[in-house]
């Protein structure tokens, strides 16, 4: 797996919490921490940000990616209002997470939580290429649910 090296600092404030770090051997994003000073309530329906007092400096070509965990959704329903949040080369102020409480109860945020995701990603720019048509392919414009829903129906049925 390749590694890239990564810049970070930490709030005065935040030394007392560990870095993001890869939970697992083939794990593709690090844990982000809540680095609030006293419990943080997010109401149901309600976002909010929370800080994580970590900055970095990512290389050129890169991206970092800001996503939600999995079992905070499925747990209490939490996600992330910008889903995923994307962090650019260029950008060196605090990682925000914003959190959103799509559960039924106010979700709590205590120092040193688990609350996203981190992925580090190489990013491509886009050179455009004007034309008068695009290619032809077999789903050509079709879009939003032309695919069906149902994994065992027949071609052509459920379109």
């Amino acid at each position: 797996m390749k590694r890239i090296a990564v810049q970070i600092s930490q709030r005065d404030d935040c030394r007392d919490l560990p870095l993001p770090a890869y939970m697992s051997e083939h794990a593709a994003g690090m844990d982000l921490l809540a680095a609030v000073a006293e419990e943080e309530v997010v109401p149901a329906g309600q976002w909010k940000r929370i800080a994580t007092g970590i900055s970095i400096a990512l290389p050129d070509g890169f991206e970092a990616q800001v996503r939600p965990r999995s079992g905070l959704a499925m747990k209490h329903g939490i996600a992330l209002v910008n889903a995923p949040g994307t962090i650019d080369a260029d950008y060196r102020g605090e990682i925000g997470v914003l959190l959103i409480n799509h559960g039924v109860g106010p979700f709590r945020v205590r120092r040193g939580d688990r609350i996203a995701q981190l992925v580090i990603a190489p990013v491509h720019r886009a050179e455009w290429i004007p034309v008068e048509a695009l290619p032809e392919t077999e789903r050509s414009s079709g879009g939003f649910g032309h695919t069906g829903v149902a994994a065992n129906r027949t071609e052509g049925e459920g379109r």
